[in-house]
């Protein structure tokens, strides 16, 4: 699977591109309207990105930006995302409330390729963030930080640092009550191993977590090993092992650890089981909402993938 269209939907809002052209000027958005709003993709230098978000704040009002998507910025193979020009704005921003950070399809950047930075700075600029999506995992890093309202965390990836989860380990987010990191390969960096998820899998820290998706992992047989003993999962709502390669070993952990049937959904598509394994989730889970499709072939040399690498 590759991402090759940008999303028409974020934070409960359709999103709205807002360019930096005469057209904007003349014909732009009016104050107030409600959207969760793109800059970016045409913006293909520092500065203009921040003419480009200058000209969004007094045109919209900038206590109408509650949600932000960021596209490209100059070289994201390159360079890291200019979160600097957020944070400088935090005075501005006060209603900002969900932040995309490098929503790029393949053809604007191949996933893997996208470079991030350190996003503590960044969460301490603005408290009242709620929603944090992140696509991009090359440099991507998370110094420990304390934040009281950020409740929803998703990380894309064809390679998850391992540092970034440590980062996250050591960090508090007492009110996240989702949390979705795409584990990836480690040929794109995804240097993880099941023990650094260990923090996670216990849930201490997590007391508001209903929802936990550890996907496109490579390692997802570990990773279903892990979760069929996690003591987190006893209250979770939402289970997501999808993109994954998992296969039978990692199946036959989950059905014989711990009880699933009060989860309200398990999300295993995209996985290398047999068909009867697979079957095997639905029969002993009636009143889960449970998704085995896309069932991957196992080539001549056993090989499993991931769905979203390069």
């Amino acid at each position: 699977m590759t991402i090759g269209s940008n999303i028409t939907t974020f934070a409960g809002l359709p999103v709205r591109r807002f360019e930096h052209s005469r057209r904007d000027r003349r014909d732009g958005p009016a104050r107030g309207d409600k959207a969760a709003w793109r800059i970016g993709d045409y913006d293909h230098d520092e500065q203009k990105l921040a003419e480009t978000l200058d000209r969004l704040l007094a045109t919209v009002g900038a206590h109408n930006v509650t949600a932000l998507v960021v596209g490209v910025w100059g070289e994201p193979m390159s360079e890291p995302p200019p979160l600097h020009l957020l944070a400088a704005r935090r005075d501005q921003l006060t209603e900002l409330r969900a932040l995309f950070i490098g929503e790029m399809t393949f053809e604007e950047c191949e996933i893997s390729w996208i470079n991030q930075g350190e996003y503590a700075p960044l969460l301490g600029a603005f408290p009242a963030l709620e929603i944090l999506h992140i696509r991009g995992g090359g440099g991507l890093s998370l110094a420990p930080v304390r934040h009281r309202r950020l409740r929803e965390l998703h990380v894309e990836a064809g390679g998850l640092p391992a540092s970034f989860i440590r980062g996250f380990n050591d960090s508090s987010f007492p009110a996240l009550a989702d949390l979705e990191l795409w584990l990836g390969t480690q040929e794109y960096g995804g240097d993880a191993v099941v023990d650094d998820l260990a923090p996670i899998m216990n849930g201490t820290e997590l007391p508001a977590l209903k929802r936990l998706a550890l996907r496109n992992a490579e390692i997802a047989d570990d990773v279903a090993g892990a979760v069929a003993a996690a003591p987190i999962v006893a209250r979770l709502e939402h289970l997501d092992l999808s993109l994954g390669a998992l296969s039978d070993a990692g199946a036959e952990a989950l059905l014989l650890g711990q009880p699933l049937t009060h989860l309200r959904s398990l999300d295993l598509s995209h996985h290398f089981m047999s068909p009867d394994l697979a079957a095997r989730f639905a029969e002993e889970l009636p009143g889960v909402r449970v998704d085995v499709s896309d069932e991957q072939p196992i080539d001549e040399d056993g090989f499993r993938y991931v769905s979203v690498a390069e």
